[in-house]
Order: C-alpha cells, then structure tokens, then sequence
C-alpha cells in the first residue's frame, strides 16, 4: 500500500533557529580559546530582546554581547523595520559555572576515565534515498530554505522583498514496495516586506494589495526557487502551498519567540528514525546529547554506504559519569544485506567504533570551534568542508622567577561535519566481509 511521509525545515532567520545558531557562537567563542570548555548555553529571544543563559566553566573570556549582535546581524537582522536587529536588541547574560557534581563525573581526574555528560539514549540514521543517506523529505526542505536565504543574500535582485524568517515542509509519495514516487505536497511560507502598498485605505483596496504580492511571490518561488532545488522527475502533480496564510510581514523574534533546541526533528531526520529527546546547540562534546548522536550518525552512514543494509538506526545509551555505553542496539527494518542478525551487526558494530564520549571527541575532532555551521540547515546530512580559524588558547610558561601566562594566537585549518565522512566503509566491509 502507498503511503505518504511529510517532513519539514526552517529558515536561519527563524526564531528558534536564531537562538540555536547564537548558542553555538558562543559555544565556538569559547573552545578559540579553551579546547577544554565545558558549555550548556542556552537562548531566548522575542521581541526586541536576547537571554542567554546556562553554564559554563572555561579559561576563555568571551564578550558574549558582542558575539550575540554579530550573529543576529549575520542572519540578516539589521532593519529597525522587523521589530529585532543587532544593533538595537537588549542582551541579558545569566550564565554561571558548570556544577561540581556533574563536573566529578566528566573531567578525567585521578586515573578516572571521562564519563558521559549525562544519561540519556542517541540515535544516528541512514537511508539509501538520497546521495547524502538522508530522507528525502527532510533533504529537500533544507534545501529550499536554504536557496531562499541564497537569494536573500546573494541575488537579493531576483526576490528584493525577502525578509529572513522562512519555512519548508516536503510531503513525499512512496509506492507499495516504500520507493518514491513523487513529491506530493510542497509548502513554502517566507517572511516578506510590504512591497505593494494599498492605493486607499479601503478594506477592498488592502485585500488588492495582499493578493498581489502573494501572486508575485508565489511566481517567484516556482521560478527562482522550486525551479532550482527539487528534480522535474519527482514534480507530478505536485500540490503547492506558498504563503498559505497570505502576507507574512511579522515574522522572526517579533512573531514568535525562538528558544535553543526547540528544532530537534529539523536538526536531525524530519521524523524519520528516531530521536533520543536531547539538543545539540549551545553544548560542547561532552555532552553526549551531542556528540553520540553524531557518533551514531558517522556509523549509520558507513554501514549503509558500506552496503550492511538499505536502511539502518544505530542507538546508543549512557548512565551519566560512566565512559561505557550502557547499550548500542542497531535496526535495519528488514533491509540488510547480511545474513546475520541486527544483534549480531550491533556486536560488530562495536569492535570498529569505540564509543566512549573520549574517543568520540578524539575521532571526530569536537573539541574545535565547528559548532556555529551546524545550526542551521541540519546537523546531519551536510558535507565536510575544511574552516580555517585563529585558535587562542593559554600556555604556561615556567620562568625563572614563576610561571607566566600568555594567549598563543595560531592559524589553523578544522574539519568540520567529520561525522559525515565515509572514512570507515573500507573498514566496515572488511569486518563484515563485504
């Protein structure tokens, strides 16, 4: 039997994801300079104003305000016109250092082997739908906010009336044996100015007004955006939803709140898969709410490329303060390629990669300031790419007459997305006898 399967995504100017993204600027502030930070920073926005707050324990010495304006002005607020901008928002920082309780489990100190950051259950998936082993619903809905802001930004002549705050929504099709058939549905709503004003003040003249923009937009998302992100083969009469409230003038922190970690589903796989409940935004790597969930991600996307099975979910789960998983279990929903249980794929599994929260930090290189990309436009999915940073961290130097402390300043290339690397299939393959 066909059957339908929806997902969504929302543009860098939305409210939640606003937060999401200043939650990892400062979290990628602090490891410049201290590769050791341990940060749970979390924000709040609304209308003409920005919290944030968490805790932090950390060498480094942030000016988080200005953090804070150069985020939100790289978004693209900076108009008094959308009500929140960089330059005129209020900033209250609340944040206050990590507890000793938590920390005792953590740090590695007296021979004790870091543990995880708390407890909790992550999950990582593949599918064979999409190049990027990602579902298709989720791939193209970031890809249509993200032509959005590229218009925005970069060709603002095509679509001038663009404002930042924006939503996609992909329904997919698939036929009784779970291939796509079609895109079913496709929504669109993006926040705009009011580029066609009213020619009186008359009721009939303002809903002349609404319909004419909505034509205009409407025409220019099939043009300059559907046109250039979703493939023709999948266009079968397809329903389209653009701007189905009508005009969308207030939007961003001025139409909704935006909280950090409010956009799981978004952040990882549309729905698809499973989701353990935790955030990622705003926490550095020993939280494993974080990096096992990316960990798991790195698995899932060997073992399918490898050709273990179709389609595969790894889980992982932790007691806080203990560098041992308490369990990984893997899921193939009847794909695999083997012939041997999940179970025993999973007890494999484990024999390539190590997943105490160490070795996962280690393996994937999380401890370098690569965290504000991630916050927009999904964790998972994405491709590697080289960043060049200026790292400053402190180093002690012993003098004769004491230590002294200095900040070494080095320029220095990261990787980041390094979960999404295909680094392990060789690998895979051999264990498995692939």
């Amino acid at each position: 039997m066909s059957y339908l399967f929806t997902s969504e995504s929302v543009s860098e100017g939305h409210p939640d994801k606003i937060a999401d993204q200043i939650s990892d600027a400062i979290l990628d502030a602090m490891l410049t300079q201290d590769p050791n930070s341990r940060v749970a920073c979390e924000t709040f926005v609304t209308t003409g104003l920005v919290v944030v707050g968490g805790e932090v324990t950390t060498k480094a010495y942030v000016e988080v305000q200005e953090v804070v304006r150069d985020t939100i002005k790289r978004i693209g607020y900076n108009k008094d016109d959308y009500k929140f901008d960089a330059e005129s928002c209020g900033i209250m920082v609340t944040l206050h250092s990590q507890s000793p309780d938590i920390a005792q489990g953590v740090d590695e100190i007296d021979g004790k082997e870091q543990g995880a950051g708390d407890q909790g259950m992550m999950f990582g998936y593949a599918s064979e739908e999409t190049p990027d082993l990602m579902p298709m619903a989720l791939a193209y809905s970031h890809k249509l906010v993200q032509r959005l802001a590229h218009i925005r930004k970069e060709q603002p002549e095509l679509m001038a009336y663009l404002r930042p705050d924006a939503k996609s929504q992909i329904t997919v099709e698939y036929t009784d044996d779970g291939k796509i058939d079609r895109i079913h549905t496709v929504v669109i709503s993006t926040q705009h100015d009011e580029f066609i004003t009213p020619v009186n003040g008359s009721p009939q003249a303002q809903k002349e007004a609404e319909h004419a923009m909505l034509a205009k937009i409407k025409t220019d998302i099939l043009e300059h955006v559907v046109a250039h992100v979703l493939p023709k083969e999948y266009l079968k009469n397809t329903v389209y939803h653009i701007n189905p409230t009508g005009k969308f003038i207030i939007g961003g922190p001025h139409g909704d709140a935006g909280l950090t970690g409010r956009k799981i589903i978004v952040d990882t796989y549309g729905g698809k898969g499973a989701h353990g409940g935790g955030a990622f935004s705003g926490k550095d790597a020993t939280k494993v709410d974080r990096s096992a969930a990316y960990a798991c991600r790195h698995i899932a996307k060997n073992l399918v490329a490898a050709g273990v099975a179709r389609e595969l979910l790894v889980q992982v789960a932790y007691a806080i303060g203990v560098a041992e998983p308490v369990s990984l279990t893997v899921n193939t929903y009847g794909t695999s390629k083997l012939d041997i249980s999940d179970s025993e794929i999973a007890g494999k599994t484990l024999k390539i990669f190590d997943m105490k929260p160490k070795n996962i930090i280690q393996r994937l290189k999380l401890n370098y300031p690569i965290f504000f990309e991630t916050a927009a436009y999904g964790h998972m999915g994405r491709n590697p790419f080289i960043k060049p940073v200026t790292l400053q961290y402190l180093e002690v130097r012993n003098m004769e007459s004491g230590e002294e402390i200095i900040r070494k300043t080095t320029n220095q290339e990261v990787e980041c997305f390094t979960w999404e690397k295909l680094d392990y299939v060789e690998q895979v393959k051999t264990v498995f006898g692939l």
